[in-house]
């Protein structure tokens, strides 16, 4: 098989690697689109390794056609599937754990279904699992509200029956954005997002940005609300009065996707299989593709994510 690798200079190479070899608890999975995430910039850069077991090289989510899967497994050769990788996708075969790896919803290209396991595992993961659940009265805050995951978490917030804060950067992505229901929009560039905070407290926050103003909002969190930290984008350093934390009986929340185990994702795979595929079959969510290239121009792919243009996902595709 052929695979975009990053070489000994962390620059991208396509080339050719071993066939992977399926163990008893996997499924072969022949490529046609694997979706680009903020974390695969990140191992570019050489500061996010894959977790051991899996390539050491890009690719957190793909869909495509089983070739091999266990004779016991829910999926069967000539499937259509997604999956939810380690690392890896970036090649034309992968090899995932069986739990790991759901149907298509029904309706949906392959294109589009590479772009769900990632961001839409990161939104169960953290408002269902993490957060302990959402319902209505709930005020959601989410900075980056057009990136793959806020689009996400803001149709999430909304089913559940959430008021939803959110920033963009720009007057495209704030219209899509309150398409999608979100309440309060700011573009961070122009407005102050912490008056909207006062006046409406959250009671979750999902959190890729960290920065300076992270203390500042997080004091105006309800009695007993959840905060959850996924990245430090904006900067890993903030001031925070640890007296606001214990007397509101505020939950600082730190959490990871990529770290946790083959059992504790395919739970969470299992879990949007079961809740959430048949709402994009309904086309009460959606997944909105920015841009689509061929593998041979990851590198491209990768500077619309560094350069913030993307509503929503960038997909690789392959022959």
């Amino acid at each position: 098989m052929y695979a975009m690798i990053l070489d000994e200079n962390l620059n991208f190479s396509w080339r050719e690697m071993p066939n992977p070899v399926r163990k008893a608890d996997e499924v072969l999975i022949k490529v046609h689109a694997a979706a680009v995430n903020r974390a695969d910039l990140m191992q570019k850069d050489g500061c996010y390794a894959s977790p051991e077991g899996w390539p050491q090289w890009c690719g957190l989510e793909a869909a495509g056609e089983v070739l091999e899967a266990p004779e016991d497994a829910a999926v069967k050769p000539g499937d259509k599937v997604c999956a939810l990788l380690g690392g890896g996708g970036y090649s034309e075969l992968v090899t995932a754990p069986v739990g790991m790896v759901i149907p298509v919803p029904e309706g949906m290209s392959m294109i589009e279904a590479a772009s769900l396991p990632e961001v839409w595992a990161t939104v169960y993961l953290n408002l269902q699992m993490e957060a302990g659940g959402m319902k209505p009265g709930d005020v959601f805050y989410m900075q980056a509200g057009a990136s793959g995951v806020g689009l996400a978490a803001i149709q999430f917030a909304k089913q559940m029956g959430a008021e939803v804060i959110t920033t963009i950067d720009s007057p495209e992505k704030a219209e899509f954005v309150r398409n999608l229901g979100a309440d309060y929009v700011l573009d961070y560039r122009k407005e102050d997002v912490r008056p909207v905070i006062e006046a409406h407290p959250p009671t979750v926050a999902l959190d890729c940005i960290g920065g300076k103003l992270m203390g500042e909002c997080l004091r105006n969190m309800v009695f007993g609300g959840r905060w959850i930290m996924i990245a430090t984008m904006g900067g890993a350093e903030t001031t925070i009065n640890l007296e606001t934390i214990w007397r509101k009986r505020i939950k600082l929340i730190g959490s990871t996707l990529r770290s946790r185990t083959p059992e504790e994702k395919g739970a969470i795979l299992q879990a949007l299989h079961q809740d959430l595929w048949p709402l994009f079959s309904s086309g009460k969510l959606i997944t909105n593709i920015h841009a689509v290239f061929p593998i041979e121009e990851a590198e491209q792919a990768h500077g619309v994510l560094r350069r913030c243009e993307n509503i929503g996902k960038v997909v690789l595709t392959f022959k």
